[in-house]
């Protein structure tokens, strides 16, 4: 059986929209990549993801990702990662989860 949350579970993961303002290659690893990303009222925050070996820096800047704004801090490679990058993987390659049109930095994900 799979392991279900509830609804109320769900509610607790702030989800947003948020605009990549610059992206750069972390030094000394090929996979990582450090994003700083626009969420609006919560203010410019720093990811770190392992995207690397599939996007050129520069092609990540100015894209609208979703974003986990609420997850817990995390060090990885001497750099503070202050939320998650969502992705879903098609063959073997992980996509950034987008939207369809322009919305405000920030925007909640529902």
């Amino acid at each position: 059986m799979e392991y279900c949350i509830s609804i109320d579970d769900f509610k607790r993961v702030d989800l947003r929209v948020g605009v990549v303002k610059s992206c750069e290659r972390i030094p000394g690893t090929s996979k990582l990549l450090r994003l700083i990303v626009d969420l609006g009222e919560l203010g410019e925050r720093q990811l770190v993801a392992g995207i690397g070996d599939y996007y050129r820096p520069e092609d990540l800047v100015g894209k609208q990702i979703v974003v986990v704004a609420n997850l817990a801090p995390k060090r990885i490679r001497g750099f503070i990662s202050q939320g998650m990058l969502l992705a879903a993987v098609s063959n073997g390659k992980p996509v950034p989860l987008t939207v369809m049109e322009s919305v405000k930095p920030g925007s909640k994900v529902f």
